[in-house]
């Protein structure tokens, strides 16, 4: 019976040894560990899709995440504050956008470097920033024809009569 006993012990303490290795290697492998960096933020107009802990690409390689997401409610606008890597040095004119990792894939800020010698300071903010786009409306504009964007139908001008010219009585209002 006590060598039952001590052989469930360690075939648990086996299961809780591999468990906690498990997660050690997830917890280094995904850069969740590493919070060392610089802050750099972003004013955009939509954020859809982000979140606290959303990667930030740059050619396709992670360099960074999300830490925080806010509102500044004077502007509407959102502000993406994000956490750099130190190695990793950003040009003053670099821009950035929300894109999508394919079709259905998820969001994350990508990172297009500029060509300044000059570098962004940790705290900066990127001055040519685009918010996320809405698949659904384009796929809904380009299926039907429609115009289904927010902005108002264009004007038609009214004829004008030419100077001198009396209107027609019948022509109508």
């Amino acid at each position: 019976m006590q060598q039952n006993n001590v052989f469930e012990t360690l075939i648990g303490a086996g299961v809780v040894a591999v468990a906690v290795a498990f997660l050690a290697f997830a917890y280094y492998r995904t850069g969740s560990g590493s919070l060392s960096g610089y802050e750099l933020n972003a004013k955009l107009s939509k954020v859809d899709g982000l979140g606290v802990g959303t990667d930030v690409r740059l050619a396709g390689i992670k360099i960074g995440s999300v830490t925080d997401l806010t509102l500044d409610p004077k502007t509407y606008l959102a502000t993406v504050h994000m956490n750099i890597r130190d190695d990793i040095k950003i040009p003053a004119d670099s821009s950035v956008l929300v894109t999508s990792a394919g079709l259905l894939g998820s969001q994350y800020l990508s990172i297009t470097p500029g060509g300044d010698d000059k570098m962004m300071a940790a705290g900066g903010y990127f001055e040519n920033a685009q918010g996320s786009i809405d698949v659904m409306n384009l796929v809904g504009r380009f299926a039907t024809g429609a115009n289904t964007s927010n902005q108002p139908p264009p004007n038609k001008p009214k004829p004008q009569t030419p100077p001198g010219k009396a209107p027609d009585p019948g022509a109508g209002p």
